[in-house]
């Protein structure tokens, strides 16, 4: 099995009216719980809207340094994601496509990539 990032920018969604959100709320509750019924869900979840409350963590320097705001000044920002676990890029894409139709905006995939090896710490 794969895992793969179902994402959105929060700009995509678009401007609706408050009462156009809350019709986008039980088709895409039904999306995640099909998910989880098909065991290929490992998370999903919005962020938070206000950037301003975001923080940065940089240890390029040697020293781990927090600061206030987000990393990067940018017109997009990531709105939400989804985690699935499936078989292939055509399972991949099908649930895309329902985390789509769920939501009402757009979504991108991407898969990640293996995960390292451990070395034997001895």
């Amino acid at each position: 099995m794969t895992q793969y990032a179902i994402y959105f920018n929060q700009q995509w969604v678009g401007d609706h009216p408050a009462e156009w959100f809350q019709t986008r709320v039980e088709p895409s509750m039904a999306v995640i719980g099909e998910m989880k019924a098909a065991g290929v869900l490992v998370f999903a979840g919005g962020l938070e809207e206000d950037i301003s409350q975001a923080f940065s963590a940089d240890a390029t320097s040697g020293t781990i340094s927090i600061t206030d705001g987000p990393y990067t000044e940018t017109t997009e920002f990531l709105g939400g994601l989804t985690v699935i676990d499936v078989p292939d890029d055509d399972a991949a894409r099908y649930w895309a496509g329902r985390v789509a139709e769920g939501c009402g905006w757009p979504q991108e995939v991407r898969r990640f990539g293996a995960v390292p090896e451990l070395g034997s710490r001895d």
